[in-house]
């Protein structure tokens, strides 16, 4: 019935996350607010920890991708859950630190990194920076080298791989802001000039050709081009990759259609994949990293609303309202991405109207689903949107001053805050 095992109906007919009532939790916080399943999340990550002990002995590490939900309490369950963090930002970096993440398990990614954020990253002493470019790289041998540190690195690469997904999150192909293309030779070039500097390390070679993706077969082809990658390197340069970072990118369920492979059969398809290239290519199995976010909270997550103005425009569609929108969620009106909704004080109901579902910035455009499928509602009732763990708050904006929602975390049958509601003073805070 529901797109995620967190979800339930209970004996009010409302909605739970869980276990809790989601109508409670609204009425206690306000709305909008986000409600994840801590429990929920943490058997995400216990999945994932044990496939890499399943399918590669151990010899590996899950890095929790920060950019789907980052904040120190996410940080905290990634440390509780033996994991790494994949950051992409000095602000998820310091939020890192802050939560007194060990920073030998961050991985610090982007594609411009500034001198201020590579000097952190350098001073925190994380476990690798994923350098995107040739600039960047000279850059952080200089930093590395002025403060006396020797840093590890990892290359980011682009296989070249087609992942069937949306073309704004495609990014394993040639023509991407991200990595170093194979096909023209600037990734081995990229090695060779790392191999002559003292204040780098070359520990590895990181991919991701995507996000939001059900077919396995281009996470198989782009491992096996990677270890190709890593053949070619010891070859040319005799140096032996130790780490090889396979991304992130596993669909999972916002639809009732869609159908996501289970995570273990991905695990396990592109571990056999790189044995037996490594077996063919004659070079040691390295160390595998990967990347799941959305695939960890995504689904354990949802935002709950309340509806104000309920607007019928005969033979031409029905508008519902919320009291949040593109402000709290962007992602439709970014990507079309469409959404499982129900009203959560009447989700045992049937879903007898077709709607859309409107929000309340100053935009036409600000939308949060069209002929959505939905209970009857009435001004007043809780509308959920399911499936927004992942790149809600996360993306969250201040647009016409609108402060950003509360993020609830349940378990156990309770709940707590993690992130509070802003108020219209943090709004002002740094006006002059």
């Amino acid at each position: 019935m529901f797109v995620s095992d967190s979800l339930n109906v209970n004996e009010k007919g409302h909605l739970t996350i869980g276990g809790v009532d989601s109508v409670d939790l609204a009425k206690k916080y306000g709305t909008p607010l986000y409600i994840l399943d801590e429990d929920g999340i943490r058997a995400n990550c216990k999945a994932y920890v044990k496939s890499i002990e399943d399918n590669y002995g151990g010899n590996g590490l899950v890095l929790y991708a920060s950019k789907a939900f980052s904040c120190m309490e996410m940080c905290r369950i990634c440390d509780d859950e033996k994991m790494g963090l994949d950051v992409v930002s000095g602000g998820e970096l310091y939020t890192a630190h802050r939560a007194e993440f060990p920073m030998d398990r961050v991985y610090f990614h982007g594609n411009n990194k500034t001198q201020d954020e590579l000097s952190m990253a350098v001073e925190f002493g994380v476990g690798a920076v994923i350098v995107d470019n040739l600039t960047e790289l000279e850059s952080l041998a200089k930093i590395a080298e002025d403060a006396g540190k020797v840093v590890n690195i990892m290359f980011r690469i682009k296989p070249g791989i087609d992942a069937h997904t949306h073309n704004f999150i495609r990014t394993g192909q040639i023509d991407s802001k991200f990595g170093f293309a194979l096909e023209t030779g600037e990734a081995m070039d990229a090695v060779k000039e790392a191999v002559k500097l003292s204040s780098v390390n070359l520990v590895g070679v990181h991919c991701h050709i995507g996000s939001q993706i059900f077919d396995i077969d281009p996470f198989v082809l782009a491992a096996e081009v990677m270890c190709k990658f890593i053949a070619d390197v010891k070859a040319e340069t005799g140096l032996e990759i130790e780490k090889l970072n396979l991304g992130g990118g596993f669909g999972i369920k916002y639809l009732e259609s869609d159908e996501p492979v289970p995570y273990g059969d991905y695990m396990t398809k592109v571990a056999d994949a790189i044995k037996a290239a490594c077996n063919d290519l004659g070079i040691k199995l390295p160390a595998i990293l990967i990347e799941p976010g959305r695939s960890i909270i995504g689904s354990e997550g949802i935002t709950v609303y309340t509806v104000g103005a309920v607007k019928n425009i005969p033979n031409i569609r029905t508008y519902v309202s919320v009291d949040g929108g593109m402000c709290d969620n962007p992602r439709y009106i970014l990507y079309q991405s469409q959404y499982e909704m129900l009203c959560a004080n009447k989700a045992n109901e049937e879903k007898t109207e077709t709607v859309t579902v409107a929000g309340k910035c100053c935009e036409s455009g600000d939308l949060l689903g069209e002929n959505v499928k939905i209970q009857k509602v009435e001004p007043g009732d809780n509308l959920a949107v399911l499936s927004t763990g992942a790149y809600n708050y996360s993306m969250a904006s201040n647009y016409n001053r609108i402060p950003k929602p509360c993020s609830v975390m349940v378990s156990g049958g309770k709940d707590r805050v993690i992130i509070k509601r802003e108020t219209y003073s943090d709004l002002t805070r740094n006006d002059i």
